[in-house]
């Protein structure tokens, strides 16, 4: 089914984590790997490694005819001119998953393996970990990759290599990866995000739906747009999961309990209190793994000790430290209004840390819904002021700081050192804010990108920033 690349030439569009992981793999089946990026430091790199190079510039205007195939990182737009153009001439454009794929469906590497596959707008990497420690319990050989940090292909390339995968897949990566059919697939939730990609909602919930096309399909019921999808699943089979009493043909949640009604009568699969992160999240989050794992006949027990196993990765709802009474949470990994929601929800008293790229959604519903709880709210970022004037509108009895980007920051120091400082003046100003019994939470409900290098290291300015605090920090606003 690879046939056709072999002796060809394959043009790699983005020389990233996915593009670097393609290069064995076109080799081990007899293609040429070509590379292009729009960064020349990226092409660079690509040259010192022996491949062929052509900057992006150069092939909007020509030939793509060479190329039997255009493999796109899941970063590129669908409107990137290279991509238009081989569209345009006829020339195949996959993504590195759809690749991966038909690797797998090739037996490049070992026997075709069973693809557990996790989407939705939040909660994406917990639900991948908790199943992949599941996984563990039950003795099968499996590894956690995909959009999660772990290529696909070099998982498969492994020796001795995983019978199942735990897939974590974001919306640009299920939009370019037509053909994937999962054992069984997830969708969490969707809202709001990635609209600026995607052009839309409707789009990037099509995009996201293309995990229900396998063997089963879960859909997190409580989720209107995500419940939604159900009835459009091209899955054999589809099943839901729910933070309430499950129906027939559901998972769900009876006095503290984890219960399967869809896979069985009724079992229990797992104590809501050895869940990691506690809260409403984290609970529907180990009932997509637990739907997941039950797909494929994951016995309840290893379910129950496979959750117990598992604990919260660092930035998502991780506890920094208390002081004076007041608890700082690292929620840096809340990218999005949705993901802030979450996060907010699980505490009565809160100041809001939040920032950043909103990428297009809106947070006027998000205010709406959990001013009541806000207690204060500093913001920073290239959007702080569409937040800030949000928060105008619909709480506006809360006090609420808005930081320039230059604040505390020396101008000629590198931008690493002006985030860092921003981000410690952000801390400060949020102590200030704060009495014994509230919770500082950095959810900042926007990407990292306009300040940072990525949301793990926004987080690690807010810890260390946390930790530099002192006694008389707290409440010195009040």
């Amino acid at each position: 089914m690879l046939e056709f690349l072999r002796g060809r030439d394959v043009l790699v569009a983005g020389w990233g984590v996915s593009g670097r992981s393609l290069i064995e793999p076109l080799r081990d089946i007899g293609a040429h790997p070509v590379v292009t990026d729009n960064g020349a430091k990226a092409l660079a790199e690509a040259a010192e490694l022996g491949l062929e190079i052509a900057t992006a510039v150069e092939l909007e205007n020509a030939d793509l005819s060479r190329f039997a195939l255009v493999i796109t990182s899941p970063g590129w737009r669908p409107d990137s001119p290279v991509l238009v153009s081989a569209v345009t001439e006829g020339v195949p454009v996959w993504g590195d998953v759809e690749f991966a794929w038909w690797v797998d469906q090739a037996r490049i590497y070992g026997p075709v393996r069973k693809w557990l596959v996790i989407t939705g707008t939040n909660g994406k990497t917990t639900t991948t970990q908790m199943t992949h420690s599941i996984l563990r319990a039950a003795g099968i050989p499996s590894v956690a990759c995909g959009n999660i940090g772990l290529p696909i292909l070099d998982a498969l390339r492994r020796n001795p290599g995983p019978q199942v995968l735990a897939v974590e897949l974001s919306s640009f990566q299920l939009h370019w990866a037509p053909s994937v059919r999962p054992e069984a697939g997830v969708v969490l939730n969707v809202a709001e995000d990635h609209l600026d990609w995607h052009g839309g909602l409707d789009a990037y919930a099509a995009a996201k739906a293309r995990a229900l096309t396998g063997r089963v399909g879960v859909v997190g019921l409580d989720d209107p747009v995500a419940g939604s999808l159900a009835r459009k699943a091209k899955a054999r089979r589809t099943v839901g999961f729910r933070i309430g009493v499950p129906a027939d043909g559901e998972l769900g949640v009876v006095d503290g309990k984890l219960l399967d009604r869809a896979f069985t009568k009724a079992a229990i699969l797992a104590e809501t209190s050895d869940i990691s992160p506690q809260g409403p999240a984290g609970i529907a989050d180990a009932l997509a793994a637990s739907a997941l794992t039950r797909a494929i006949d994951v016995a309840p027990q290893f379910i129950k000790e496979g959750l117990a196993e598992h604990k919260v990765g660092p930035h998502r709802t991780a506890f920094v430290r208390e002081l004076g009474g007041v608890e700082f949470i690292d929620d840096s990994k809340a990218t999005n209004p949705h993901a802030a929601r979450a996060s907010i929800m699980a505490h009565p008293q809160v100041v809001w840390v939040a920032g950043g790229l909103l990428k297009g959604a809106s947070v006027d519903d998000l205010i709406e819904e959990i001013g009541d709880r806000l207690v204060g709210a500093v913001l920073f970022g290239a959007d702080a002021p569409v937040i800030a004037a949000a928060m105008t509108r619909h709480a506006p009895e809360v006090p609420v700081i808005v930081l320039d980007a230059g604040d505390d920051a020396d101008m000629q120091s590198s931008r690493s050192q002006r985030a860092e400082a921003v981000m410690g003046r952000a801390v400060r100003a949020a102590a200030g804010l704060a009495r014994s019994g509230d919770v500082v939470l950095l959810a900042p409900a926007a990407a990292s990108l306009d300040m940072y290098d990525d949301y793990t290291h926004r987080g690690r300015c807010f810890v260390d920033a946390v930790t530099a605090l002192e006694d008389g920090d707290i409440g010195r606003a009040l």
